[in-house]
């Protein structure tokens, strides 16, 4: 990890020198190509498949291991933040990254895909928390959310256009191209970012505590890999693996926060949730978090399944909707420096309701133009809660303390991701089971209409998760510079 042991004694002395413009261009551009990746792949897994002559099961590694690998890491990242520079850091995310793609883009056997793979969710599990705490760290808290909102943009934008890019590239060219185009743009984040870089945090000498280490991995990797499971294929909640996995993963979960609360240094602090506004504001996010993860997954389905539309044209209904998302970021950032959260969360959680219900009634024969205003207006609300529930929640815990709240956060979003698709999957498919139990031979009418009444259950769930995050939008209060001391 390390890069020059001379930067560990020069981070606070490069601080009053942080210029913050080009730190967040590095920065940004890091977590663009990383956070694309996890969406780029995955219009591509059928032609891996044939190319390997590997199952979809096995092939869904790579999407699956992708999310385990970040689920067990980033609560990590709050050592890692304490430990190591911003460039240590940096350099050694986008490092991985590149080796990781030039692994994958040249990969002779599925097993080496994986593993190229695999180090590039190491890269992205430094990265993610990486941006957010420097972020925490140079930009002044009445700043702080024109700033998250550019990583709003980031972050949506990213995966919104994955998809697209990677059918039009997987249609014309061969998959590994969607590595060989990447590698030039990580090398140059790299680059870029090991000639203007600046340390802008300071390093202490934490000890990692080895067994909470363990209790963390075996606790967010099973209860990641359990519901991501359970989502997929022929699995369900009862699935022998499955049902160990999450049993295994609540146990050492609850073993891990009890030794924190021991710990006199812990490795990652829970106390963060003795901030009202940040355990409200986290709620908050994950409600959203797993209703947008959900939609996003069971909607293509039901528009290939029940509504009969192409894939290319599923993701292309899907696109607008994601590229609005990222461009209404920016603006609900300075929105909430100037007015706080409540203006804009309040109006956006009504508007999930309002879009999650209407989805009840989207049935065979609508429109293409209504579900493409649907999903827009969908991830117009997800940009109107996202970045001020995580930022106003985050402002309000005192500096120490960052690394801890930003690592508990993007590993509940992640787990809180799983969680949506595996149980919105869940509910879709008993529906359509119930619906066929009394059809004896089910025309492809019946199935149609076995596939629309599963998925309008599905949307009824997320209609109570949007019902729940108004509830809890009420609930915010903005917090003030005077609860950071």
């Amino acid at each position: 990890m390390d890069v020059g042991h001379t930067e560990e004694l020069s981070a606070k002395k490069d601080m009053p020198e942080i210029k913050v413009v080009p730190l967040l261009a590095v920065l940004l551009s890091g977590a663009f190509v990383a956070i694309l990746n996890e969406t780029i792949l995955n219009v591509a897994l059928n032609a891996i498949t044939v190319d390997f002559n590997v199952a979809y099961s096995t092939v869904q590694w790579l999407v699956t291991g992708y999310m385990l690998i970040i689920g067990t890491l980033i609560p990590i990242s709050a050592y890692f933040m304490q430990r190591f520079t911003t460039r240590q850091l940096f350099i050694t995310a986008m490092s991985l990254f590149t080796l990781g793609t030039i692994i994958a883009g040249f990969s002779p056997a599925f097993s080496i895909l994986l593993v190229g793979r695999l180090v590039q969710a190491v890269a992205t599990a430094i990265m993610i928390p990486l941006l957010t705490n420097v972020i925490l760290s140079v930009i002044p808290i009445e700043r702080r959310g024109a700033a998250m909102g550019m990583v709003g943009l980031v972050i949506m934008f990213a995966p919104a256009i994955g998809p697209t890019v990677s059918g039009l590239i997987v249609e014309s060219l061969s998959w590994r191209w969607l590595f060989f185009i990447v590698t030039p743009i990580a090398i140059f984040s790299l680059l870029f970012g090991m000639k203007i870089l600046k340390n802008v945090t300071e390093v202490s000498k934490p000890t990692l505590d080895i067994l909470s280490f363990i209790l963390s991995t075996l606790g967010f990797g099973g209860i990641v890999y359990g519901f991501s499971a359970a989502g997929k294929g022929d699995a369900s909640f009862t699935d022998p693996v499955v049902f160990t996995c999450l049993i295994v993963g609540f146990i050492s979960l609850g073993l891990f926060s009890w030794r924190q609360l021991r710990l006199e240094k812990p490795m990652l602090d829970i106390r963060v949730f003795r901030y009202p506004m940040f355990l409200v504001g986290l709620l908050l996010v994950m409600l959203v978090m797993m209703t947008m993860f959900a939609m996003m997954l069971v909607l293509p389905l039901y528009m290939q399944g029940a509504l009969a539309l192409s894939a290319v044209t599923a993701g292309l209904i899907m696109l607008p909707g994601g590229l609005i998302n990222g461009a209404m970021s920016p603006i609900m950032g300075r929105l909430f420096d100037k007015f706080g959260p409540r203006p804009i969360l309040i109006p956006g959680t009504i508007l999930l309701a309002i879009s999650v219900f209407t989805f009840r009634y989207t049935t065979p024969g609508v429109p293409v133009w209504i579900i493409v205003l649907q999903h827009t207006f969908l991830m117009i609300s997800v940009a109107m809660i996202m970045m001020p529930a995580q930022t106003n929640g985050l402002n309000q815990l005192p500096t120490k303390l960052y690394p801890h709240g930003t690592a508990i956060a993007n590993t509940l979003m992640q787990v809180s991701g799983a969680i949506g698709a595996a149980l919105f999957i869940a509910v879709m498919e008993n529906g359509q089971q119930n619906f066929l139990a009394d059809v004896a031979n089910p025309t492809d009418a019946d199935t149609i209409d076995a596939m629309t009444y599963g998925s309008q259950l599905s949307f009824s769930t997320g209609l109570y998760f949007a019902c729940a995050a108004v509830i809890l939008a009420l609930l915010v209060r903005r917090s003030k510079q005077s609860e950071l001391k």
